[in-house]
């Protein structure tokens, strides 16, 4: 009798320390969190698709579509977390896509015992799919997911394939800010580069790594045909005249003729469910001096 007292005390002892454990790590003992907060605009938009959009409770400034998310309360930006404003809707869960910060904000939220699933980022045609499962799995909707992905993936080949047909490539200058006249571009390794290879362009600035600012002698002599920037504000904001009326611009075949397109910088960089039309969408607008979304 004592021998099985024993046991139960032991078994109970080992509850007890794994429900210490359970508490303490931020391991969310629900599989099924219903209190989530997106932070990342394509980490949103996944969570609508997957049609799992009333267990949010929150969202990051750049979670803008679709226009029911604006509904949710503004946790602060991707890159400048608030871990107070964070924390203080309570999440069971965040959905956090990688690169969101600053590093200390994510700390202070780890140590509030709050669950974080980490989103892996991309800016390839494979990473979009990533994304997908990833959210399905932190959301316990592996099957809606895999589903998802796949019709998703289906449609983003077929847009693929259809912009490869285009010959020879469009050369596209991407610039992300024009500000006291310098030109700020996007090179490789990012998703503006990521989205001119998928719509069957030519990065122009493909030599450089990530986003710089470029002299005017390296645009004159890269000579693109269709300069591509983001809606927006900011250094986004710059009027199509500012822009084409650059000197450096001005001098090039895409300044000659005027040839400046502009797309909402999510819909067109945020690698999400929303991707297919984008490139679709870009390569018409590469192609058809005037077009833009």
């Amino acid at each position: 009798m004592t021998q099985i007292r024993s046991s139960y005390l032991k078994a109970w002892m080992l509850v007890g320390v794994l429900f210490s454990f359970w508490a303490t790590s931020g391991i969310a003992q629900d599989s099924h969190p219903a209190k989530i907060v997106a932070i990342g605009g394509s980490v949103t938009e996944i969570v609508y698709a997957l049609g799992e959009e009333a267990r949010l409770i929150g969202r990051d400034s750049t979670s803008v579509y679709p226009p029911q998310a604006l509904k949710l309360p503004d946790a602060g930006y991707i890159r400048a977390l608030s871990p107070e404003g964070v924390l203080s809707l309570n999440p069971d869960l965040i959905l956090m896509l990688d690169g969101a910060g600053p590093p200390e904000a994510l700390e202070t939220i780890k140590a509030a015992g709050v669950p974080i699933a980490t989103i892996p980022d991309g800016y390839d045609a494979a990473s979009i799919s990533k994304k997908v499962e990833a959210v399905g799995a932190a959301l316990g909707v592996e099957p809606k997911a895999h589903v998802l992905a796949n019709r998703l993936n289906g449609a983003l080949q077929a847009a693929i394939a259809k912009s490869a047909d285009q010959k020879p490539k469009v050369r596209v200058l991407f610039i992300l800010s024009l500000q006291n006249g310098r030109v700020m571009a996007a090179g490789n390794h990012n998703h503006a580069d990521g989205i001119l290879k998928l719509a069957g362009a030519e990065n122009v600035m493909a030599d450089i790594n990530g986003y710089k600012q470029v002299s005017d002698e390296a645009i004159i002599k890269a000579a693109p045909d269709v300069v591509v920037m983001m809606t927006g504000t900011g250094g986004h904001a710059t009027d199509d005249q500012t822009v084409l009326s650059n000197p450096a611009i001005a001098a090039t075949p895409a300044g000659k003729a005027r040839r400046l397109v502009r797309m909402d910088g999510m819909y067109l960089l945020g690698f999400g469910p929303r991707t297919a039309d984008a490139v679709t969408a870009l390569n018409a607008a590469l192609l058809e001096p005037g077009k833009t979304e």
